[in-house]
């Protein structure tokens, strides 16, 4: 560890609550000692920071640990046999069979989704589609890992639960995907279902194996391109709004609360969330239509807890550390008055951030991000 990673680290020598306190106090609006911070990044950043902090290559911990997050996430391994046979050239998930291959860019590379084996495919074909038994999951860490990060804010679950568009469309493509919901498709239905009902077996194993010691649940669903909803009011609340209503049930039975992540201009769809229960958003794109800082702040400020907001497209790829650090003072004047508000990049930082940038970016929350300073 250099001293860059060091004089970040030393930012935080003035804090008085632990990250889960930090968290929660945010979660119930109310003003803690400054915003919590998370981070999320693709594996090009993660190796370009540690390098940038002076860490091993390998030190993820190292890592969260100078970023100063203040959340971390448990579950159940899945122990059983592998569902899905392995293809050369291709990853294929053991699981869900979803298959991915490696595209480059100029910046780095990512895995892209390909072939989507259960595009066109009919009733009887996804009936018999193999998926993962919750027998096959091992529930017998889960209070102990609770145990070992006590001290942050503890969550099962993300951005892939129960993701009802996205991680469908990973083997049916999300043309079809859309087509199923827009046609009541039962093929597409089924298929969403049976994924539905096994992580809510899951999810409910995993939150009694805790033991009261999970703090929220973390959902998913992308409901917005960056212009506008990715579907109508009518059919959200025909397809999508009963079938998370049910996540969200399963959380209020063990008095979690709930965050979810949604990508693009999903503002549209946050009344109707607020009735249902959800008690925060993630993602928070700053550049798409209605979801700007202060347009969330103004219209929803009162009713939800924020966590995201800061552009992975903006200055931290494109501009200079003065810029960077201007775009986050400017979202933390915005969203930090009465709490309700967790500082983190809007989505993975990618490939090409500037490690000086997302230095910058964190000390800014460290800094800027402190209740009551002078």
């Amino acid at each position: 560890m250099n001293q860059r990673a060091t004089d970040l680290m030393n930012l935080r020598k003035a804090d008085t609550m632990t990250s889960k306190e930090r968290v929660m106090t945010t979660f119930a609006h109310q003003e803690p000692d400054r915003v919590p911070v998370n981070y999320f990044a693709n594996g090009g950043i993660n190796r370009n920071l540690m390098e940038y902090f002076g860490l091993a290559a390998d030190d993820w911990g190292g890592l969260t640990n100078v970023l100063g997050v203040d959340f971390r996430g448990v579950g159940a391994w899945y122990t059983g046999p592998r569902l899905h046979a392995e293809i050369e050239g291709r990853g294929v998930d053991p699981c869900w069979g979803i298959r991915t291959r490696w595209i480059e860019h100029d910046s780095g590379g990512y895995m892209d989704f390909c072939d989507f084996p259960l595009a066109g495919a009919d009733e009887e074909t996804i009936a018999n589609w193999p998926m993962p038994n919750p027998d096959h999951y091992d529930y017998s860490h889960v209070a102990q890992h609770c145990d070992d990060v006590k001290d942050f804010a503890v969550f099962n679950g993300g951005a892939g639960l129960p993701d009802i568009i996205n991680s469908t469309g990973m083997i049916r493509t999300m043309e079809q995907v859309l087509v199923d919901l827009i046609t009541d498709d039962p093929a597409g239905l089924l298929l969403i279902d049976r994924k539905l009902e096994i992580a809510l077996k899951v999810l409910e194993r995993t939150l009694e194996a805790a033991k009261g010691k999970i703090d929220f649940i973390w959902m998913g669903e992308d409901l917005g391109t960056q212009r506008s909803p990715i579907m109508s009011l009518e059919l959200f609340r025909k397809h999508i709004r009963p079938r998370h209503q049910k996540v969200i049930d399963l959380a209020k039975a063990y008095n979690l609360p709930t965050l979810i992540h949604t990508c693009g201009s999903s503002s549209w769809s946050y009344p109707d969330m607020i009735e249902m229960g959800i008690t925060g958003v993630d993602t928070l794109q700053p550049e798409a239509v209605n979801m700007s800082p202060r347009y969330l702040k103004e219209n929803f400020g009162d009713k939800l807890f924020f966590h995201g907001c800061i552009s992975t497209a903006g200055p931290v790829a494109n501009g200079s550390v003065e810029e960077m650090k201007a775009e986050c003072r400017s979202t933390l004047d915005i969203m930090m008055p009465g709490g309700g508000y967790c500082f983190s990049p809007a989505h993975c930082l990618q490939d090409n951030s500037k490690p000086e940038n997302v230095a910058a970016m964190y000390e800014m929350a460290f800094t800027h991000g402190r209740y009551g300073r002078e």
